[in-house]
């Protein structure tokens, strides 16, 4: 009976613990949640455990309990069979953002509240079976490497990730400063498997960063949000009050890459824009309910507003986008987001384990569910091609005449570049090897016209140094003039 006693506590600790969300940015998830903690005494704990023996059908689980730790070949611990008992109820939900943390992961999410962790820098999702890159994070590893939203992370270290739940292929990637972890990812527009080398590092926690534009005479604000972690709304704030001080004519806020963060957090960005006669946001819980949240907000802002938003930009992200499009009228500029429309809270197990569970549904402030959908921009851009081309990876030197993937990746960098081809179809023409030859020189590379490895690092090195830097950002151009008339 002791052990189907402690089974019992177990299950009622996943159903009536109580909630206590925090905020982790890390290359795995944000928790978002504002639930209440709640706790019960040792007497209620007693009294819930003889209803809940009556209600649910413990003999079975105890019964399969049993048959393991008696007939099972190799030896098992109870704590293993418990761990992979909650794990599997969890798994069963099919819900990928409600998960399992053990002791151990606990742990270091609990470290990666300060200031810092290290690691990779990107936010990764479950998507259909496969581990997804949601974003990279801003000046990270993984995006300085090119890793790009929705590429799959098919082998970590030469291990295939199939079978592996998203926290054990976190826990593969993640390691020390100056350490360094292979994985190969599979991207929409490259047959072959992609990999990347990836050197670790102390991923820094600013969220957010401001500029001043003027153009044509005016002053336009840009607040760039890489995260909704503590203190980014007080962050945002600041920013946005010594932008407002210099006396802007609009303002852009950019949430591109943004994986998302603590719904608190963005909520209280809104009550900034959102005037108190038309709600903000509101949620859904699992019976249909719905609570619609407020401001107190008298008017709104007397300049326009504009949200950048593209396929990593995901859930408090496009809670920010959705809801100031709805009730304010701000413009969306962009590619369609990442939809995540769902609010998880942890519950603690009191072992310093916890589970991840979705709670509810957001709603943008008219009530619409973007999860699985995403937030669709007012103003539809895409970003030059390169933007979205994959790294070349070579077996053999490329010479003319040959065709390939490979190549056609190629072209179309090396236009990115500003030089000039006739075909970007993937077959190595003449005006190919001539464009290929001047970018050679160009880099003091030994002008043999043919593509070897050597080159192809360097081209891709000069597109993903031309992308960080901004030049040719389509999409903010395009913000720039929904505001300037």
């Amino acid at each position: 009976m002791k052990k189907s006693v402690l089974i019992v506590l177990l299950m009622t600790a996943l159903i009536l613990g109580g909630g206590i969300s925090f905020a982790v940015t890390e290359w795995l998830f944000v928790d978002e949640s504002q639930l209440e903690t709640t706790g019960i005494t040792e007497e209620q704990y007693t009294d819930m455990l003889n209803e809940l023996s009556e209600s649910v059908q413990l003999p079975k689980v105890v019964q399969a309990f049993n048959q393991i730790q008696s007939n099972y070949l190799n030896d098992v611990t109870d704590e293993q069979l418990i761990e992979g008992a909650i794990s599997g109820m969890l798994n069963s939900l099919g819900d990928p953002y409600s998960e399992y943390l053990n002791v151990e992961t606990m742990k270091s999410f609990n470290e990666q509240i300060e200031a810092s962790f290290e690691g990779i820098g990107a936010e990764v999702s479950m998507v259909n079976g496969v581990v997804t890159i949601v974003s990279p994070l801003k000046d990270s590893p993984a995006e300085k490497a090119g890793l790009r939203p929705n590429d799959q992370v098919i082998t970590i270290e030469g291990e295939s990730t199939e079978g592996l739940d998203l926290l054990e292929a976190v826990t593969r990637i993640r390691g020390e400063k100056g350490s360094e972890v292979v994985i190969e990812v599979k991207r929409a527009n490259s047959e072959e498997l992609i990999p990347f080398t990836i050197i670790r590092d102390k991923i820094p926690l600013e969220t957010v960063y401001r500029d001043l534009i003027e153009k044509d005479d005016q002053s336009l604000g840009y607040i760039e949000i890489t995260n909704f972690s503590e203190n980014t709304a007080n962050r945002f704030l600041e920013e946005l009050s010594a932008l407002e001080a210099e006396g802007i004519d609009g303002l852009i806020i950019d949430v591109r890459g943004n994986p998302g963060g603590l719904l608190e957090v963005v909520q209280e960005m809104l009550r900034e824009f959102i005037p108190s006669d038309r709600p903000y946001m509101q949620w859904e819980d699992g019976n249909g309910e719905k609570e619609r949240f407020f401001s107190n907000l008298d008017e709104e802002k007397p300049y326009p507003l504009t949200v950048l938003i593209d396929e990593g930009s995901a859930s408090a992200s496009e809670i920010l986008a959705i809801s100031l499009k709805e009730a304010v009228g701000a413009n969306v500029v962009g590619q369609t987001s990442f939809g995540k429309g769902t609010v998880q809270t942890t519950v603690p197990m009191g072992d310093g384990s916890s589970i991840k569970l979705t709670v509810m549904n957001w709603l943008s402030a008219e009530g619409t569910s973007i999860h699985e959908v995403g937030v669709e921009p007012t103003i539809d851009v895409k970003q030059p091609d390169y933007y979205y081309s994959s790294p070349i990876v070579l077996e053999d030197t490329l010479r003319p005449d040959t065709v390939s993937n490979q190549v056609r990746f190629m072209q179309v960098m090396l236009e990115g570049l500003g030089y000039k081809l006739d075909r970007n179809d993937g077959y190595f023409s003449e005006e190919t090897a001539k464009a290929l030859q001047a970018f050679q020189a160009d880099e003091e590379l030994t002008g043999t016209g043919e593509l070897d490895q050597q080159t192809a690092d360097l081209i891709q090195t000069r597109i993903i140094e031309r992308i960080r830097s901004g030049q040719d950002d389509r999409q903010k151009e395009r913000a720039i003039e929904s505001i300037i008339k």
